[in-house]
């Protein structure tokens, strides 16, 4: 009985140590260059890409939500996006900005299938390198580093704006949605895919989903969630939008792919051999965030949300729209 009390002490003194190393490192947010720094520790070791693939994002599962590859689930997410956006009606040259484009898993799928010209832009300088080396030589998609908060391109720049689970980084989620919707040409069409929070304005976060939601922020950098109905709100409010912002959410699509993620830790042992024991303690470290993710998703706390916009044609329009845009959310709170 002493022997089997001492083990269970061990055991729980272990626990709670973990515990106390999961919190105190968490990777909070504290300006871009912290997300920088995430991005590039991520990217240089290899590990994210090892599982996660060139998608660093969810994948989708079809409407009702089937099993899939892992990474097959993540490419399928890239051309149901673009059907949804009705990108694929848009003619060879289409010049598209990918907005947060990790390593260009999702710039290099619109070049080569769709025959885009294709610029991504990420605050991570590993990540522009990783990117421009898996990309084959001839391929219509460029990589720059670059901030979403203040793009470095001139107004009415593109065709088409893309973005994918960019939006948690953004400190200030109007900023973020007028320089989206800037660097559109008129008649240009706006599509992200992002991680949104409950609408907190109809239905306050209770006393379990405060401390979830402060660790899903913490742990990867991100100042804070907006709610699907926010964000439309945000963008409409740039004064750019044409007609309304049409949303959707896809929870349900790209839900299986949080315990799939953990999944490949288990079907894919030869990571272990490949990163050794450091990668192992990486990856067991991320899984409390992931099943946090999972349970967020899962329980309601958290949206997958997606959002088409195009720009107006009227520059008048625009620019009348655009000065009630500082009045209107002077004194606005949006989730």
């Amino acid at each position: 009985m002493t022997t089997l009390l001492s083990i269970l002490g061990i055991l729980l003194a272990l626990l709670i140590t973990a515990v106390a190393l999961y919190l105190v490192t968490a990777r909070r947010y504290q300006s871009s260059s912290s997300v920088a720094n995430s991005y590039d520790q991520w990217t240089e070791d290899g590990l994210l890409e090892f599982y996660w693939g060139e998608h660093i994002h969810l994948g989708h599962y079809g409407s009702p939500p089937r099993r899939k590859a892992f990474l097959q689930a993540k490419a399928d997410f890239v051309h149901e996006m673009v059907r949804w956006g009705g990108l694929e009606q848009l003619p060879v040259g289409t010049t598209v900005l990918d907005v947060g484009c990790g390593i260009g898993g999702s710039s290099r799928i619109l070049a080569q299938d769709y025959g885009f010209d294709v610029t991504g832009v990420t605050i991570s300088p590993q990540q522009v390198q990783r990117a421009q080396q898996l990309t084959p030589s001839g391929l219509t998609a460029t990589f720059k580093v670059d901030d979403a908060m203040a793009l470095s391109f001139p107004d009415a720049s593109f065709d088409v704006v893309w973005s994918v689970e960019a939006g948690p980084h953004m400190p200030d989620k109007d900023i973020f949605a007028r320089e989206l919707m800037r660097v559109l040409k008129p008649g240009g069409v706006l599509v992200v895919a992002d991680w949104n929070q409950r609408d907190d304005r109809q239905k306050p976060l209770n006393f379990w989903e405060k401390p979830v939601m402060r660790q899903l922020l913490d742990q990867w950098s991100h100042p804070a969630f907006s709610s699907i109905e926010g964000f439309s709100e945000r963008l409409a409010a740039t004064g750019f939008v044409e007609g309304h912002v049409i949303a959707a959410d896809w929870t349900a699509e790209t839900l299986p792919s949080w315990l799939d993620s953990i999944w490949q830790g288990i079907a894919r042992p030869s990571g272990l051999v490949r990163f050794g024991l450091s990668g192992l303690i990486k990856s067991t470290r991320e899984i409390p965030t992931i099943l946090l993710m999972r349970l967020a998703f899962g329980a309601g706390l958290c949206r997958f949300g997606m959002f088409r916009a195009v720009r107006a044609q009227s520059a008048e329009g625009q620019e009348a729209q655009a000065r009630s845009f500082s009045q209107s959310t002077a004194n606005a709170t949006l989730p």
